[in-house]
């Protein structure tokens, strides 16, 4: 079992007392256990095995199949032998969904590359597709020249 999977394995068991987290959604079921604190959780690519990306958090619970997490920050990697840091993600509140590498969020999120930085509201992170997607109160700024836009 991949380090990962294995800490995904065991966060349900790690669980004793506590509230659930403001950000479940309703209906949703929610672990009654305490919440993992100070969570990292490196993802590999499938074939190699170079970092793809790694995900921390300040406070983490189990959500049904997902996981809400508080102060998520991902940072997100070449995948290949460099390890480059290609860009990062910062949100308060989030869901991840380990199955598919996937996070989502209600609240801000702030997408941050060297050429551009992007901040916004409603958001999803799809690490298959490389793709984020904000809803609402977006903002984007360049740090690139952009020649002739206009035209």
């Amino acid at each position: 079992m991949k380090p990962s999977l294995l800490f995904l394995a065991l966060l349900p068991l790690c669980a004793t007392h506590a509230q659930a987290p403001a950000a479940v959604s309703p209906g949703a079921t929610v672990s009654t256990g305490a919440p993992a604190l100070n969570w990292v959780l490196p993802i590999f690519t499938d074939k190699e095995g170079y970092r793809s990306m790694t995900l921390r958090g300040t406070e983490v619970r189990p959500v049904g199949k997902t996981i809400a997490v508080t102060d998520l920050s991902i940072t997100i990697f070449s995948a290949d032998a460099k390890a480059q840091v290609d860009s990062m993600l910062l949100s308060p509140v989030a869901i991840f969904s380990p199955k598919e590498n996937r996070a989502s969020g209600d609240k801000t999120v702030r997408f941050i590359r060297d050429d551009v930085e992007v901040t916004g509201l409603g958001w999803t992170y799809d690490h298959a597709a490389r793709k984020v997607s904000l809803r609402e109160n977006v903002r984007v700024t360049f740090r690139a020249q952009l020649n002739d836009i206009l035209k």
